[in-house]
């Protein structure tokens, strides 16, 4: 399996997990499209990764955004919620990947603003992963 794939099916995992962003979402965290999901949902965005090789060990360092959506209460209530919950669920998490081993997980980024059709709030969350390969 991929490092990559695995760090994300670790992230998904935990958020499903967490009962701060289920309380919110529900069950509406999907790893693909949000066509016909009801709001609020999360969705996995953008991925990156940096190699971080250091002392004959393979790494990297691997970025995933989660986004989080809402169209209820503005920009306070639920999306800043949401953002916290998922913050709470990933940051400093200690677990086990099916591939590679998670060296530390840490939120970098978290960020609320308004969609351009002024009905939809969105919130990205920033998780990065040290991973050695």
């Amino acid at each position: 399996m991929s490092v990559s794939v695995s760090f994300q099916d670790l992230v998904l995992a935990r958020l499903k997990a967490a009962p701060a962003v289920t309380a919110i979402v529900d069950d509406r965290i999907v790893d693909g499209n949000d066509d016909g999901l009801d709001f609020p949902n999360i969705t996995f965005g953008a991925s990156d990764f940096t190699p971080g090789d250091a002392d004959c060990i393979r790494g990297r360092e691997e970025t995933l955004q989660i986004d989080c959506w809402t169209r209820e209460g503005g920009k306070k209530w639920p999306c800043r919620k949401l953002v916290d919950a998922v913050k709470g669920a990933l940051h400093d998490a200690e677990a086990e990947l099916g591939s590679g081993a998670l060296v530390l997980m840490r939120v970098g980024l978290v960020r609320v603003f308004s969609d351009p059709d002024n009905v939809t709030t969105h919130g990205v969350v920033q998780v990065t992963g040290v991973i050695e390969e």
